[in-house]
C-alpha cells in the first residue's frame, strides 16, 4: 500500500521497477489502478521470485547492499529493516544476528520495503509525519499461529506511537507497514502547517464494506513554522514544596526530554501562596514526566492538556571569537547566540558571559 500510494503521488514507475530489479530476487512488478469504496487508488503487485521459507538480517543486507539503489534509499531500507530486527530479537528473546524473518522474509516484503525507500527517494521527500496508526483489532494467522492484532512485531515497533482500533476486525497494520513509521517517521498527529503539492492513494487487497482499505500520502511543503507538531502540556497547584525540590524538579523534567518547564506564582485555596507548574513536553515523553512530577513533589494530581506548536525554522552554525567557538541560533529573523556555549566559554576564560555573547554578535555580523 505504501509504494501504490507513492507510485500515485507521482513516484518515476520505471526507475522504481529497475531499482527493485536489481535486488536480485527474480520477482517482477506491476501497478494497476484499482477502486476501493469509490477512491481511486493504485495497487502494487510483485509477482513471482525466488522464494524461501525465511531469511537472516545480513542476507537482507547485503541484497540490499549490492543492489542499484540510490545511496538514500538503501540507507533507509536499511534502516527499516535494522528496526525490524530489533523488535524481532526482543519478541523471539534471541540475539540479533540470530533473527530470522518469515512473512517479512519473503520476496513481497523485501520489495514492498525496498520500493517504499526507493519511492520516497525518487520523490525528493526529506522528512516523514505520520498521523495516529490505525492497528485493526481481531486476530491474524502468522507462521507463528494465531495472534492477536497487533501482532507481537508490530506492537513492539509501535512502542510511543499513537495508535488507536477501528474498523473491520482484522490487522490494519502489519509489521512490514509498521516498521517503515518506526524507522523514517519523525513525528505523529495532525498535518503539520505546510503547502499540499499532490497527493496519492495506495490500495490493499481487500474491499471493506465499511471504509476504502486505501493508505494516502501527501506531499507538502513545509512553512516557516519547520515544526507543527502535537504536544502536552502537564499542569500542577504546589502549595507546599520548597524552592530546593523545585529547582531540582525543573532540572530532572530536562533531562527527562521536557520541551520547557516554567514556575508561576499562584494564590490557592486558603489563602496559601502556591506555584504553577507547567511543562511542555513531546507526547511520547508525557507518561515518563508525570512520573517523575509525583516522584519529586508533593502533587496529588495532574492536568494534561493537548495543544499544537509551531517553531520557526532555524539553523545552529558556529562563530570563532579567538577565544573559543559559540553556535548562534540563525532563522530568517536575525541569529542569537547559544546560551550554553557562552557560559562554557565565560567559565573557561572568566570573560563576563555578557562581553561573550556580545562577541558572539559582532563576529556573527562581520561574517555577514
Amino acid at each position: 500500500m505504501t509504494v501504490g500510494a507513492l507510485l500515485d503521488a507521482g513516484a518515476d514507475r520505471d526507475a522504481l521497477f529497475s531499482a527493485l530489479t536489481s535486488l536480485g530476487t527474480d520477482a517482477t512488478f506491476r501497478v494497476e489502478p484499482v477502486k476501493r469504496k469509490g477512491i481511486g487508488a493504485s495497487k502494487f503487485y510483485v509477482d513471482g521470485g525466488f522464494q524461501k521459507n525465511h531469511r537472516h538480517l545480513p542476507e537482507i543486507q547485503r541484497m540490499i547492499g549490492s543492489s542499484e539503489m540510490s545511496a538514500q534509499a538503501k540507507e533507509w531500507a536499511l534502516l527499516i529493516f535494522d528496526h525490524l530486527a530489533v523488535a524481532e530479537s526482543s519478541v523471539h528473546r534471541v540475539p540479533l544476528e540470530k533473527v530470522h524473518f518469515h512473512e517479512v522474509g519473503a520476496v513481497d516484503s523485501i520489495c514492498d520495503i525496498a520500493g517504499a525507500a526507493i519511492a520516497l527517494d525518487l520523490l525528493g521527500v526529506e522528512g516523514v509525519t505520520s498521523s495516529a496508526i490505525n492497528t485493526g483489532s481481531g486476530t491474524v494467522k502468522a507462521d507463528h499461529g494465531v495472534m492477536p492484532v497487533p501482532a507481537p512485531a508490530t506492537a513492539r515497533l509501535l512502542e510511543g506511537k499513537p495508535v488507536y482500533a477501528r474498523g473491520p476486525e482484522t490487522e490494519l497494520t502489519t509489521p512490514t507497514g509498521a516498521a517503515i513509521l518506526s524507522a523514517l517517521a519523525r513525528e505523529y498527529g495532525p498535518m503539520p502547517a505546510a503547502t499540499i503539492l499532490k497527493s496519492g492513494y495506495g490500495a490493499g487487497d481487500k474491499d471493506f464494506p465499511q471504509h476504502a482499505n486505501v493508505l494516502r500520502v501527501v506531499l507538502a511543503e513545509t512553512t516557516g513554522a519547520r515544526e507543527s507538531t502535537r504536544v502536552s502540556i502537564l499542569e500542577s497547584n504546589i502549595d507546599d514544596a520548597t524552592p530546593e525540590v523545585l529547582g531540582y524538579t525543573l532540572e530532572r523534567l530536562f533531562e527527562l526530554g521536557a520541551l520547557d518547564v516554567s514556575y508561576q506564582p499562584l494564590q490557592m485555596k486558603k489563602n496559601r501562596p502556591g506555584t504553577l507548574l507547567r511543562v511542555i513536553a513531546r507526547p511520547e515523553d508525557q507518561e515518563a514526566l508525570a512520573a517523575a512530577i509525583f516522584a519529586e513533589t508533593s502533587t496529588l494530581g495532574l492536568r494534561v492538556l493537548h495543544a499544537e506548536r509551531r517553531v520557526r525554522a532555524r539553523e545552529s552554525k558556529e562563530v570563532d571569537l579567538g577565544y573559543g567557538k559559540v553556535r548562534m541560533k540563525v532563522t530568517d529573523n536575525g541569529a542569537s547566540p547559544e546560551y550554553d556555549d557562552c557560559r562554557t566559554l565565560a567559565r573557561s576564560t572568566g570573560k563576563p558571559l555578557r562581553q561573550v555573547m556580545a562577541d558572539a554578535v559582532r563576529s556573527w555580523n562581520c561574517q555577514q
